[in-house]
């Protein structure tokens, strides 16, 4: 199959360009990564289940049929019936009843915090990470404060784990109302802050897995205070996804108050440890930025959507969309200085394609289609560094 844009005469009607307090030239659009459909490709099938009898295929159709709206996308229609149909899948695997009522609760944690996060699609927003047992009287609270407040002024929304410390900073220095917080239910430290606590924007998990689904999917950038093992987790977790094209392309900022170590040390252990020894490349170091300046780490992020706006893997070709147009010098440029990782030079998409329907608010962006080779993230990190700074 050729590469075939959608027609002109079928985009949805462009959407004006924010204003107020969101980043400039953001269009509104909903912001949420599709962990299944990030660089590495397009939204595979399920596993298959085996087939159903033809009795309860047409039930489930008809279920649906009636549950659905009129003008439901056949393909969120399709995705729904194969979540019935795995369900009653693993029925009929005999599978054990404290499994189901997990695959239950993940389920609707999901689905509560989709419904959470959908009024504020068209916002960007930044997940911070740091420790819960920081001290309201530690410079490191007073930094993450000032971070928040600094990117909520640039028009960000913040999201954290709604705890106390690090994450109880950051509330209050963005707002209540440009805050979200995505808590944790423990024996301990699972109190919302009363920033937060009883806001609309507050959700709950019982599990980590579901609960860091959403700190990923629904961020724009990701910042890093110093913290304990759970900070940690979240780094290299957030590193590991990125790394491999599992989940968008993001700012990661460790941020750090003024002169301080705590990063440094850890920077040190990853290049003397990991690094030297070959676990990781030296490419992948570009996939995060160190800084002691709040300044600094707020303009990492805004810089990286200055030109930049989304990616998306369509047959096997990564569609950059931009927020205004790149010209024939700038992609040439691109090609000979990211040949090692490109196939070929970047090119001018005349419009968006047929698999970006799902995506109408994007159809007047300007896109160009990198010959990416799906593996080298660092790399691909410096290119959007390069087409910012170009573009």
């Amino acid at each position: 199959m050729g590469w075939r844009p959608c027609s002109p005469t079928r985009r949805e009607s462009p959407s004006p360009r924010a204003s107020g307090s969101s980043p400039s030239g953001y269009r509104r659009r909903p912001l949420c990564i599709r962990m299944s459909n990030c660089l590495t490709g397009n939204p595979g099938s399920a596993v298959p289940n085996e087939t159903l009898p033809e009795s309860i295929r047409e039930a489930i159709a008809s279920l649906i049929a009636n549950v659905g709206r009129d003008g439901t996308d056949p393909r969120a229609s399709r995705a729904v019936r194969s979540m019935i149909e795995t369900s009653l899948a693993m029925l009929a695997d005999n599978a054990a009843v404290a499994d189901l009522k997990l695959v239950d609760a993940a389920l609707a944690e999901i689905r509560q915090a989709l419904r959470c996060f959908q009024p504020h699609g068209g916002v960007r927003k930044v997940t911070t990470f740091g420790s819960a047992r920081t001290l309201p009287d530690q410079r490191e609270y007073a930094l993450a404060r000032s971070f928040s407040k600094k990117i909520a002024d640039a028009g960000y929304m913040v999201i954290t784990g709604a705890g106390p410390g690090i994450m109880q900073a950051c509330q209050e220095g963005a707002g209540r109302d440009r805050s979200f917080g995505v808590n944790i239910k423990l024996p301990f430290e699972n109190v919302a802050n009363e920033t937060i606590r009883g806001d609309a924007k507050l959700v709950e998990f019982k599990y980590f897995f579901t609960r860091k689904l959403f700190f990923l999917k629904e961020s724009s950038a990701i910042v890093l205070f110093p913290g304990g093992f759970g900070t940690h987790d979240e780094c290299f977790e957030t590193l590991t996804l990125v790394q491999t094209g599992k989940s968008q392309m993001v700012p990661i900022v460790f941020l750090d108050v003024p002169r301080g170590t705590y990063w440094k040390t850890w920077d040190r252990y990853v290049r003397d440890h990991l690094l030297r020894k070959g676990l990781i490349a030296e490419q992948d170091l570009a996939l995060y930025k160190l800084t002691d300046s709040v300044d600094e780490a707020v303009r990492e992020i805004t810089n990286f959507y200055r030109t930049f706006h989304s990616a998306r893997t369509i047959r096997g070709k990564l569609v950059v969309r931009l927020n205004h147009e790149v010209g024939p010098a700038q992609l040439e440029l691109l090609g000979r200085e990211f040949g090692d990782i490109l196939s070929g030079p970047p090119v001018p998409a005349p419009g968006p394609f047929e698999e970006e329907f799902d995506e109408p608010t994007l159809a007047d962006l300007p896109r160009i289609v990198l010959p990416f080779d799906m593996r080298s993230y660092g790399r691909l990190r410096m290119l959007i560094d390069r087409l910012n700074e170009i573009g």
